[in-house]
């Protein structure tokens, strides 16, 4: 691989990055481009550790007859469950050594009782394995301090000095992007885990601006946990934080199946939007939210239950209204979020749930705009709401045809 065919990459790559190319097409890419130009490969192999609040890292996986590189996505208990063979692997030894690379020729027999991997990789057909470690500069992103990556061949006698100079050449450059898109989908994850999916892709487009909202019609749902002071006051917290997770799970999953928006969580309640082009779709996506929330709720409680953990129920209020939504807060300090007298006439329909004995409670304005679905309420009478001018009728699910 002469100097020309070396440039031609590193500009390919540097425009790659520069577009924001998926980690996935870039390492295929890069690939395909050095086996063009003479690099024998067989496989190669690419690792970023990644903050994320269930994976702990990712691995790519390239090979010439595949039609696509393979993504591989390590949970954190993925991770702890296989910690001897990372430890066993050639990339650990590179990480405890602080050495950027590491070569074993393998048709020669070397490695092979020194790593468990490089036995698989010789009933591959593997000649020749050789692996780097590119250090990222005073990481400050968690433990991500590093780009991993190995590189196989099938030929005789294996990789040329040539073929090692331009990897060793040519894969920092790699790094570098694979570095740049790693911390783009970083920002992605956590402006979501944190914010939410629509708001995080809002926030990370450039609506940032302090107090511009957005006035909109929407299903304001508002859920909170039934006894859950009694559940507090009774159990330490390594028992209160799983039961937050598990109906915090039950609860997000039925309100994203049916394409609502998780603003917020406050103590045990979830405040959520529905949106759609029409009143009666959202109120429709809401109500299904609904039942597919109480369905994984009951799965929850019949698995705490085979526990002996506590288990609880879920009091919901939906109501229709006009919510302002957008940036509110002081000047370093901004929350993405709804505000407005449809949220507060949703937090004063759900307090209803406790006094009225009900788990799920709607307002009149979303029952008179939920079509077909009005079948499924039947009214439970007309209250006075504190803060609300004027009494409210409100609706519940009718049980002989709420399933």
């Amino acid at each position: 691989m002469d100097l020309g065919e070396r440039a031609t990459l590193v500009s390919w790559v540097n425009s790659a990055a520069l577009e924001g190319i998926a980690l996935r097409e870039l390492l295929a890419g890069f690939c395909t481009r050095l086996l063009a130009a003479g690099v024998p490969l067989s496989r190669a192999v690419l690792g970023v550790d990644t903050l994320h609040p269930t994976l702990d890292g990712y691995f790519f996986e390239w090979r010439p007859q595949q039609e696509e590189v393979r993504q591989v996505d390590y949970s954190r208990d993925q991770a702890a469950r296989e910690v001897d063979r990372w430890r066993q692997s050639p990339f650990h030894r590179l990480h405890e050594t602080g050495e950027r690379s590491l070569r074993r020729r393998i048709e020669s027999g070397e490695g092979l009782d020194e790593f468990p991997v490089i036995p698989e990789l010789k009933a591959d057909g593997v000649s020749d394995y050789f692996c780097l470690r590119h250090r990222f500069g005073n990481p400050s992103l968690g433990d991500i301090d590093a780009v991993y990556s190995s590189w196989t061949t099938r030929i005789p006698r294996g990789f040329t000095d040539d073929h090692i100079a331009a990897l060793e050449a040519l894969i920092p450059t790699l790094a570098v992007a694979v570095k740049a898109a790693s911390y783009g989908q970083i920002a992605r994850n956590l402006a979501e885990t944190y914010l939410g999916r629509d708001i995080g892709r809002r926030v990370l487009a450039g609506e940032i601006d302090r107090g511009k909202a957005e006035r909109i019609e929407a299903v304001v749902w508002f859920s909170d946990l039934a006894s859950y002071t009694r559940i507090t006051d009774t159990n330490p917290p390594d028992v209160i934080i799983p039961l937050l997770n598990d109906y915090a799970e039950a609860v997000v999953d039925a309100i994203h199946s049916m394409k609502g928006e998780v603003l917020k969580f406050i103590g045990d309640g979830v405040l959520a939007l529905f949106r759609s082009p029409s009143n009666e779709e959202s109120c429709r996506r809401a109500l299904a939210a609904v039942l597919e929330a109480r369905r994984r709720v009951a799965a929850v409680n019949e698995r705490r239950a085979a526990l002996n953990a506590p288990v609880t129920s879920v009091y919901l209020g939906l109501h229709l209204g006009e919510v302002f939504f957008g940036n509110i807060g002081s000047a370093d300090r901004l929350d993405f979020t709804a505000v407005g007298p449809a949220v507060n006439e949703t937090s004063r329909v759900v307090a209803m749930c406790r006094s009225l004995d009900q788990e799920v409670l709607v307002s009149a304005d979303f029952a008179a705009n939920s079509g077909d679905a009005r079948a499924r309420l039947i009214s439970v009478g007309r209250y006075a709401l504190r803060g609300v001018s004027r009494p409210q009728e409100l609706f519940t699910l009718d049980p002989e045809v709420a399933s």
